[in-house]
């Protein structure tokens, strides 16, 4: 089996093609939506959804041109909301992945189209006729995706987040908030990879589901404490701008040092859920990614 290093740059590569093949070219019209599609997408971002979708989906025996293709929808999915939260409207941010936000490269109108484009592709990808052998499965996983992406999910998370500006969240309210708006999406891109495989015997499932749950979490705790500690040019995107906004976060409740430590327990959490399973040294991995990333 390749060190993780060549198994993650093999995925991204996989990740990157097949998104270039799916995304319209700038050369068919509406010509400047497509360009801008294109540039919010392509050639930026650590894609650990995709990596998500691919571990889980090798821990459950799932063929690479299946994973490939949730892999996408995931993934476009998290571009969408990017486009959207940059927004004046949002979070009002300059730059992302290192570049010029969508609104600023091109304009509002545009940026507002990109994301609804976008949306509606990822959800074009993942229903295609024949994708799967069983057409109930993938009602499911589009069902899935549907969730984590709507008012109980990742749309619902950023309205919380957006009235919460302000406030000083209680612990379990901070946690509901980031469930929903980054975990949600996380936890869905290990569902989706698995339902691409065999079917999960025991409570493999369960287990790939709270998994899910905990590195959505971790993400985020993670995330926090980037935001405090990095550099704009090295994160990519605008540094300190949650403290700037006003916005909760783990670091303004707990302080660094706890969030570290909580941080260390959510990573211990899920490595735990997947110990049992068979093939699920990906996903260890990624999860310890997710942890110590610096970037």
């Amino acid at each position: 089996m390749p060190d993780f290093q060549t198994w993650t740059t093999r995925i991204l590569k996989r990740t990157e093609s097949a998104l270039e093949a799916l995304l319209p070219p700038p050369s068919v019209a509406p010509e400047r939506l497509h360009a801008a599609m294109r540039y919010a997408v392509l050639g930026g971002g650590k894609r650990v959804r995709p990596l998500l979708v691919h571990a889980a989906g090798e821990a459950c025996a799932a063929q690479a041109a299946v994973l490939d293709c949730a892999a996408c929808a995931v993934e476009l999915i998290h571009a969408y909301s990017l486009v959207h939260d940059d927004m004046p409207c949002m979070d009002d941010d300059v730059l992302r992945r290192g570049k010029p936000t969508v609104h600023v490269q091109y304009d509002e109108a545009t940026a507002l189209l990109t994301g609804d484009a976008l949306q509606t592709l990822a959800f074009h990808a993942l229903s295609q006729p024949g994708l799967l052998s069983d057409p109930g499965v993938q009602l499911a996983m589009v069902h899935h995706l549907a969730l984590a992406t709507g008012s109980r999910g990742m749309a619902g998370g950023q309205a919380i987040d957006l009235a919460s500006i302000g406030r000083q969240l209680e612990r379990g309210e901070l946690e509901f908030m980031h469930i929903h708006k980054t975990g949600a999406l996380i936890r869905c891109a290990v569902m989706l990879g698995a339902h691409c495989g065999k079917p999960a015997a025991g409570d493999e499932f369960e287990r790939l589901d709270r998994f899910g749950k905990l590195v959505g979490l971790l993400f985020q705790v993670v995330d926090d404490i980037l935001d405090t500690e990095g550099d704009t040019a090295t994160l990519g995107k605008t540094a300190g701008k949650d403290a700037a906004h006003d916005k909760p976060t783990y670091v303004s409740l707990l302080g660094l040092a706890r969030s570290r430590a909580y941080a260390g327990e959510l990573l211990d959490q899920a490595l735990a859920e997947v110990a049992p399973l068979p093939a699920s040294r990906r996903l260890t991995e990624l999860a310890r990614f997710v942890m110590h990333r610096r970037f």
